[in-house]
């Protein structure tokens, strides 16, 4: 080989003659990793498919027993009952053993999902700016709200998909506040139950005594009677407020575990706080307002 010559050409041709080197480095790594890569494949489909027939015998196994079980004599249940749970324990050592293998175009559809996502919010936002500042018709209204819709309900059809396929949205976090949410859940419906049940009074009477139009919604203004219901729903307004804030610190405490490794636990909590201190200050000035309107009213009287 000749010697380079002097000079920025001499510089280049030794800088290509090093990354020629590192070249051949590189495809030797290359094929002992794809060496390797059919390797792991070949591992990952035969312990695949040996789990699956497992599952299956297993499920075939589990159905026999439960239907013999009835008939089984008294010193047999014991050991029908041990075999039972031996098996339910089996299933549970598979489901830890499919969590490190891959599932059949489980990223594929994971890509896919957060594409669809991503492509809808940015049509949803163009249509939204579009009702807003440009067009002011009940059609365009309705094939948004149509939209949004169709993207939640496909949005929820997408996710059950995802976690039939092994993707695992419930976290340890979750599962510490599930039961928690859904209770306050359940208690917010009952609660506006209770504000449904007041509103329709109060209107009920208004409209009987002529002081509101049948078609009106909601109440303004406020009489000396409505203080019996009122006070019968403030209990209940203040304690769901104050579970929102109960709720704020339960996620903040969460987002201090050593184990939460979600951003979005801390996120969740402060519209928690931000509810609270909304709903309560504002039920507080409107009590306020209301009270101060009946104790004027009765001074003039």
């Amino acid at each position: 080989m000749h010697p380079p010559p002097p000079g920025p050409l001499g510089d280049c041709l030794r800088d290509w003659e090093e990354l020629q080197q590192d070249f051949h480095g590189i495809q030797e790594t290359h094929r002992l990793y794809r060496l390797k890569l059919e390797e792991l494949t070949k591992l990952q489909n035969n312990c695949t498919s040996s789990i699956t027939r497992q599952k299956k015998r297993l499920q075939e196994l589990a159905l026999v027993l439960k239907k013999c079980k009835p008939s089984l004599p008294s010193e047999a249940e014991e050991a029908a009952q041990e075999l039972e749970n031996q098996i339910k324990e089996r299933q549970g050592l598979f489901f830890d053993m499919e969590a490190y293998l891959p599932k059949k175009n489980g990223f594929a559809y994971k890509d896919e999902y957060e594409k669809f996502k991503l492509y809808l919010t940015i049509i949803l936002i163009l249509i939204s700016f579009t009702c807003r500042f440009l067009l002011n018709s009940r059609v365009t209204d309705a094939a948004f709200n149509f939209l949004l819709v169709w993207y939640y309900c496909t949005l929820t059809i997408r996710e059950s998909i995802l976690i039939n396929n092994g993707s695992r949205p419930d976290g340890l976090m979750y599962q510490k506040f599930r039961n928690q949410f859904l209770s306050f859940s359940m208690y917010q419906s009952f609660v506006q139950f209770l504000q449904y049940y007041y509103q329709s009074g109060c209107l009920y009477r208004l409209r009987a005594l002529g002081e509101r139009h049948t078609m009106d919604l909601t109440v303004e203004g406020f009489q000396s009677w409505m203080w019996r219901g009122l006070t019968f729903l403030l209990p209940f307004l203040f304690f769901g407020h104050f579970w929102q804030l109960f709720n704020a610190l339960t996620l903040f405490n969460l987002a201090r575990d050593p184990e939460c490794k979600e951003w979005q636990v801390l996120m969740c909590g402060f519209p928690f706080l931000l509810l609270f201190l909304g709903n309560f200050f504002t039920t507080l000035r409107v009590v306020h307002q209301k009270f101060h309107n009946q104790l004027h009213g009765s001074k003039k009287e």
